[in-house]
């Protein structure tokens, strides 16, 4: 039988449960215990009220929150574009080839150093507090490289997508059809042994409204459920697709029409907002506050990437998404976390109540808020996933 350990002495506990303390959507308790037993959390509460235990950890006056959610990222990568990012934040023109660049070094690097990629990744995240992050394909573009890519990230993560449409592979520049046959044909049946989600990047440049309808409806009927990267670059299909089909999420949505949002406001569909992106590109920021005030369910998320945005930091994200898209500090947190596992349909995560997983971080803080308050600082003191403790 599992033992049970109490965690006291929370000044502040974040269960993303308004029926729990203060009855705000982060179900805030004050002076709060948490009951762990095997991998799950087994009660909640007043720390007056906590039952007896077999083990007591002090959380010291500090605040504990579930686990970060990083329902988005690309890690499965070879090779550096360390020029590109200072050419661009230098005001200098840079023509090496930017996603081509890193599916060059992606191709001819060995499983053994993509997997150390991989892996450097994940403990950096964990390290500041995620503990669910999905990986994606994508710097591949062959059938062999897709699976392997994915067959990789499946040893690692339960959250791995197929995005063989990243954009069209260099060999097909002027077949651009025969690449999303290949996509959905071919590769696909290489791929969806490996992954949960089929991915496409629907933008100008990459791929159209109908190429990614066609790719995203042969993924289902693969058993892949849709995610879409949409409406990043400029106005476009992307998130009006990812709704029509259910999508579980519609990442990036920084152009968005008035339809696009009524749209994502009346559906399942989370709208995932990467705020790394812009920071590292420069871009416009999304509007956060618009998507919320419409009654969207919005989710925060790194975009982990070696070339638009390459943070592994949850709590960096949650800090930009205060400062530049307008969302509370409650808000950002509720994103980076219950949000992140709205954006991947799960329920057993981005929560601390009982028959949630026992995914928790204490932060040398009294106070979430503190995530936005103190910018940059190492917060995190500790992070527990699947009942124990890993940092």
């Amino acid at each position: 039988m599992s033992s049970s350990t109490v965690i006291t002495n929370i000044a502040t506990l974040v269960t993303n449960d308004p029926s729990l303390g203060d009855g705000s959507p982060l179900g805030l308790v004050r002076d709060a215990a948490v009951v762990v037993e095997g991998d799950r959390v087994v009660w909640t509460g007043a720390s007056r009220k906590a039952p007896a235990t077999d083990n007591r950890v002090d959380a010291g006056g500090r605040a504990v929150l579930p686990g970060f959610v990083d329902s988005h990222s690309h890690l499965v990568f070879a090779g550096d574009r360390t020029e590109e990012f200072n050419a661009r934040m230098s005001g200098r023109p840079y023509s090496a080839g930017g996603i081509r660049t890193t599916v060059a070094a992606t191709r001819a690097a060995g499983d053994a150093e993509l997997e150390a990629t991989l892996t450097r990744h994940l403990a950096e995240a964990l390290r500041q507090g995620t503990t669910t992050l999905e990986t994606k394909s994508g710097y591949g573009l062959t059938v062999e490289d897709e699976a392997r890519a994915l067959r990789l990230a499946a040893r690692h993560t339960e959250e791995v997508t197929y995005l063989g449409a990243h954009i069209v592979a260099p060999e097909y520049a002027d077949d651009p059809a025969g690449y999303v046959a290949l996509v959905t044909g071919e590769m696909l049946d290489a791929c969806a042994p490996h992954a949960r989600w089929i991915d496409v990047f629907c933008e100008k440049g990459a791929f159209d409204g109908e190429q990614a309808r066609a790719i995203l409806t042969a993924g289902k009927a693969r058993g892949l459920h849709p995610r879409v990267h949409a409406n990043q670059l400029s106005f476009g299909p992307g998130v009006r697709l990812a709704v029509e089909l259910d999508a579980a999420s519609a990442d990036h949505c920084t152009h968005l029409t008035d339809e696009d949002v009524a749209a994502l406001a009346g559906s399942r569909t989370v709208a995932t907002l990467l705020p790394g992106a812009e920071f590292s590109t420069r871009g416009p920021w999304p509007d956060a506050r618009r998507l919320l005030d419409a009654g969207a369910t919005v989710a925060l998320s790194t975009d982990c990437n070696p070339g638009s945005s390459y943070t592994s930091s949850m709590p960096f994200c949650i800090a930009l998404a205060v400062r530049e898209m307008h969302m509370t500090p409650d808000e950002a947190v509720w994103s980076a976390t219950a949000g992140g596992a709205a954006a991947l349909r799960r329920d057993d995560i981005g929560r601390l109540t009982p028959g949630a997983r026992a995914d928790l971080v204490v932060l040398d803080a009294p106070s979430h808020v503190h995530l936005a308050y103190r910018p940059g600082v190492p917060l995190v003191r500790q992070v527990w996933r699947r009942g124990v403790r890993e940092v």
